[in-house]
């Protein structure tokens, strides 16, 4: 058996690594090619620019990764929202009116309850699926104002990636990750990095030296999965550098966006109801971009921990997080964009959008502040390993097509965070999604139950 991964996101490499310690189990001799990580560096300081978050923690169930983050005993930090009424910044002129605030905050909160409730009369009498956005008509209340649009963009687009008129209503509220994990999220700030939980699954089952650095020959780096060749008798994967290997099935983790790109050749080609499927589903794009400054110019302590930038483009540079607590000293923001932003940046240079960022920090905090001294932007959408962050499930993705999304063709399986039903986009839903498609290849090797 070869288990394949060209270079995905962190919670992908979570995937493959439970789909290799599953399949270990089994007592079969296995080959892994691993490639990626999402840390970065900026100004000597070692940031998150993939997952950063657990999220879904505290509630009746136990959240996998967090024990493991535990288990590792990972710096990581409570994410506070609860006072964002009180740090929503006007497009010109400073704080709102802490009354005017509050009050769009609570004219969202009935909103969001009467979706939920949308969407769980919809699921109660089987009913077509609608977008989020839709749901909003049905109460007539559109976002439309700066603040609206703003409290609505940290409802929804900080969250899924992708507007409200592009994500599905009953896929994705209410969300399972919150019902069955919980409500907290936790954001990783260790200099280990959130890379660690991947080290610490993969250490399960592959060969590591006295350092804790792996060296089992099982695991190949470097290597770029070109060309999938599949029959009945089985399968052989080449890679860019030339590297030809052959065995009894393959276990695909790519992205869904990877897999979108064709960077991927499947010989023969995938059946068109696998491509259908495949191409109906969303790779998002969220991007965490990091800024460092001379020193400190906006509020710190508590309450202040998140702020929101109110414009009259939808997700210009909304969402705002102050790192004094995760990075004491380090004076660094971390802004938020998305989607069509986050498109749009990735093809400017680092200048404009350090520019872009400086214009909004003054219009927020006065003339006066400092200029940055480093921005780290990350360009997910162009990397053509990733094609994006995470999958969103939009509308008109019924579940039989996202059944069809991870299913194997043949002895080709697939795996990763898009081929989880309940958690996509997390990365404890990859961690999920690989256990699952290694029982199902198991349950073939082993049982023939194919």
């Amino acid at each position: 058996m070869l288990i394949t991964k060209i270079s995905v996101l962190v919670a992908s490499l979570i995937a493959i690594m439970a789909v290799a310690s599953r399949a270990m189990a089994a007592e079969e001799i296995h080959t892994v090619i691993i490639v990626g990580a999402g840390m970065s560096v900026i100004k000597g300081l070692s940031v998150e620019i993939g997952a950063g978050w657990v999220e879904g923690v505290g509630g009746r169930q136990l959240n996998p990764i967090w024990d493991m983050v535990n288990r590792l005993k990972l710096t990581t930090f409570l994410s506070n929202y609860d006072n964002m009424s009180y740090n929503a910044y006007k497009q010109r002129g400073g704080l709102y009116d802490k009354s005017e605030a509050q009050q769009a905050f609570y004219a969202a909160q009935e909103l969001s309850e009467f979706i939920i409730n949308i969407s769980k009369c919809l699921k109660a009498h089987r009913k077509d699926d609608i977008s989020i956005l839709a749901s909003q008509r049905l109460k007539n209340q559109v976002p439309s104002s700066p603040l609206d649009m703003a409290i609505d963009y940290m409802a929804y687009d900080y969250e899924f990636a992708e507007p409200p008129r592009v994500t599905s209503l009953l896929n994705c509220i209410p969300l399972s990750t919150l019902s069955d994990f919980g409500e907290d999220s936790y954001f990783v700030a260790d200099p280990k990095g959130y890379e660690s939980v991947v080290h610490f699954v993969a250490k399960q089952f592959l060969v590591a030296n006295e350092s804790c650095y792996i060296t089992d020959p099982r695991l190949l780096l470097n290597k770029v999965v070109n060309e999938i060749s599949y029959s009945k008798k089985g399968v052989t994967v080449k890679t860019e550098d030339g590297s030809v290997y052959r065995a009894e099935y393959v276990m695909v983790s790519a992205s869904i966006g990877v897999l979108q790109s064709g960077l991927i050749n499947f010989k023969p080609d995938l059946p068109p109801w696998k491509i259908l499927a495949m191409y109906q589903f969303d790779m998002a794009v969220y991007t965490k971009i990091h800024l460092k400054f001379p020193h400190r110019f906006w509020p710190t302590g508590n309450g202040t921990q998140f702020f929101m930038y109110a414009h009259e483009k939808h997700g210009y540079y909304t969402a705002w997080q102050q790192l004094e607590l995760e990075y004491p000293g380090e004076n660094i923001l971390l802004v938020t964009v998305t989607d069509d932003e986050s498109r749009r940046i990735e093809q400017q240079p680092d200048s404009d959008t350090k520019a872009e960022i400086m214009a909004v920090l003054r219009a927020m905090f006065g003339k006066n502040i400092p200029e940055a001294t480093d921005i780290l932007v990350p360009r997910w959408w162009s990397n053509r390993f990733y094609k994006g962050t995470f999958s969103n499930w939009p509308i008109g993705v019924s579940r039989l097509e996202f059944d069809r999304i991870r299913a194997p063709v043949g002895r080709v399986y697939f795996t990763g965070e898009h081929t989880s039903e309940h958690f996509n986009g997390y990365v404890h839903g990859a961690y999920l999604a690989g256990i699952e498609s290694a029982k199902m290849l198991i349950r073939c090797m082993e049982h023939g139950d194919c």
